[in-house]
């Protein structure tokens, strides 16, 4: 392929950004990266009210189980139903959805009268919007490409994105929490909706063929499952990550217990907290969007969820700010490492009929599983103490990053085949790439 012969010559900075090469691709990620701090902001301002309002630990995971549960539960069928409809006027209408939940959030903390009760239901709504955003999200990415072999550089920017606002977000929002309070943190999340809304209403979009309409919802459901379990990479992939959403995502929901009864701090030191890892998420995506192929990131799926899980063995076992300060980097880029990565395997081998279908799976196993952990995290925390809880989160991660290893070459043997039929990897470079996944780290 001439354009990844063009790839070999470009210098690395130019890597990292090429997939910005397409018009509706970078309407997306400037829409995107307004919208996505305003996001965060309302994540941790959530979970500082939370605990504000009732220093508990069990609420803390409560909150965070009823904001995600609804992916378990819908993704899959939302999956099903990502494939038949318009994956654009889908998106617009889950950012609109989105919006007014911030505004009703902002109205009732700046009021006074915000109770657990409201944030439980308001984040209950949240949670059953973003089942349809997600997939959406995921599945649209490679109609706003259009370059083919620049898919895995987008899902790596896309990424980049989530971790710069990730590191801007918390740092922002410890600022106002502790100047005006929570309710601002949701009133200006509440206005960053409109630049996703007005870059996806910029956007020229060539229609897709939609899949057929006259089947039973639960046909093409069972259709997907089949498809996804019956692949050994896409099986391994979704089974890690649902172990890892499981035992590790929900850190974060500890994080306020962490910054306050551990290092006994404030909102500033939860915001430092999860901008520090959100900084190392962010070095962590910009290195995997400058890598030049999809090959070797089975090996960087394996490895990055072992970092993650001894970085929240550190966390868990650190007693200072500083130290602290260092170690979430650590997890915090190898968590991104692990789901980025296996975005992009997911992408680059699964048929487009199925691509909405699949990445509900996806959600649902990265999202979807999180809130189970986040309930079964703010219980065990709330017994043995948050310290304890997150080493044995980190112990867990390390055995599946172990458990994966194992199938490592079944995974690259069944997956390459899928990547060269998809495109991703260009025939030119298919031996030399095998022969370097198997023989060398992965490139950074």
């Amino acid at each position: 392929m001439p354009g990844n012969d063009s790839h070999k010559r470009e210098p690395s900075w130019k890597l990292v950004l090429r997939a910005l090469r397409s018009r509706n691709y970078r309407l997306f990620f400037g829409g995107q990266s307004v919208s996505l701090i305003g996001t965060w902001m309302t994540r941790i301002a959530t979970a500082w009210l939370v605990y504000r309002l009732t220093h508990s630990a069990f609420l803390l995971g409560v909150v965070a189980f009823a904001g995600q549960v609804p992916t378990f539960f819908l993704g899959p069928f939302a999956g099903v139903w990502v494939d038949r409809w318009n994956r654009h006027r889908t998106l617009v209408v889950t950012q609109v959805l989105s919006m007014l939940q911030s505004f009703a959030l902002a109205v009732l903390a700046l009021r006074g009268t915000i109770t657990i009760a409201d944030i439980l239901w308001l984040s209950l709504a949240q949670g059953i919007i973003n089942a349809f955003d997600m997939p959406s999200r995921q599945a649209f990415v490679v109609q706003m490409i259009e370059r083919r072999e620049d898919l895995g550089n987008a899902i790596a920017l896309n990424s980049s994105m989530v971790h710069v606002a990730r590191l801007l977000g918390p740092s922002i929002a410890g600022l106002v929490i502790a100047a005006v309070g929570e309710g601002y943190c949701f009133l200006i999340d509440g206005f960053s909706y409109i630049a996703v809304i007005l870059s996806l209403l910029a956007m020229r979009i060539a229609a897709l063929p939609q899949a057929r309409k006259d089947r039973a919802v639960l046909h093409d459901l069972k259709e997907g499952w089949i498809y996804a379990t019956g692949s050994v990479p896409i099986r391994s992939i979704l089974l890690l990550l649902a172990l890892v959403s499981v035992a590790g995502v929900p850190y974060t929901t500890l994080m306020p217990i962490v910054a306050g009864a551990v290092l006994h701090g404030g909102p500033h030191t939860l915001g430092f907290l999860m901008g520090a890892s959100g900084a190392g998420a962010l070095i962590s995506a910009m290195l995997l969007a400058a890598r030049r192929s999809v090959s070797g990131l089975e090996r960087v799926v394996a490895v990055a969820a072992a970092v993650f899980g001894a970085g929240l063995i550190g966390v868990g076992s650190s007693r200072q700010l500083w130290l602290s300060l260092l170690l979430m980097p650590i997890a915090g880029g190898a968590m991104m490492q692990q789901a980025a990565a296996s975005n992009t395997i997911l992408q680059t081998i699964v048929h487009e009929d199925k691509r909405g279908r699949v990445m509900s799976f996806f959600s649902m196993a990265f999202m979807g599983m999180a809130p189970f952990g986040s309930l079964l995290a703010g219980s065990l925390a709330s017994k043995i103490g948050a310290p304890k809880t997150l080493v044995l989160g980190g112990a867990i991660c390390i055995l599946g990053a172990g458990w994966f290893a194992h199938y490592l070459p079944t995974i690259r043997e069944r997956g390459h085949p899928l990547e060269r039929e998809q495109g991703v990897i260009p025939e030119v470079a298919r031996g030399v790439e095998s022969a370097a996944a198997l023989q060398t780290p992965p490139e950074e």
